[in-house]
């Protein structure tokens, strides 16, 4: 196998993460049933690549783009320490190339990303049941803080 590259994403790659977009939707439905369906959208995929304070990264292999990932410069609130944090999202891997290390190089090019802009905190969100996704957080040195409840009323 050749080497995997990384590098920022482009406008010109936004069909193909929109493609990534909707792998991830579809991998989290079945943790969470309030998920409007059909084709539905978390992010502002091109205000994204085009903001200083986002860096979206792709996984390149053989010309072909494979996995994606992005880093966003967040407020933290008002209450808490630090004042700004990195946020951690949109991390997809095509379903051939998991199980690879693809995922983690490219967390790691995130947090040095997120340390490149003297951020000190590093979050994001995840299906508690979504066990695979916890564990691999958690082996990059992720702790779970709080877990959102719901209940729905007849």
């Amino acid at each position: 196998m050749s080497k995997i590259t990384y590098r920022a994403a482009t406008l010109d790659d936004l069909p193909i993460l929109y493609a990534f977009e909707q792998g991830i939707v579809e991998a989290e439905r079945p943790y969470n049933p309030t998920l409007k369906a059909g084709e539905i959208n978390y992010y502002d995929l091109a205000a994204y690549v085009k903001d200083p304070n986002v860096e979206v990264l792709v996984a390149v292999l053989e010309e072909e783009i494979i996995a994606s990932g992005y880093a966003k410069i967040k407020a933290s609130r008002s209450i808490e320490v630090p004042e700004k944090h990195a946020y951690l999202g949109f991390m997809y891997v095509k379903p051939e190339h998991r199980r690879k290390g693809v995922n983690r190089i490219l967390m790691q090019a995130l947090l040095d990303w997120a340390k490149s802009k003297n951020l000190k905190e590093v979050r994001l969100d995840v299906y508690s049941e979504n066990e695979s996704a916890v564990q691999a957080y958690e082996k990059t040195g992720f702790r779970a803080l709080l877990t959102e409840m719901r209940m729905k009323l007849d």
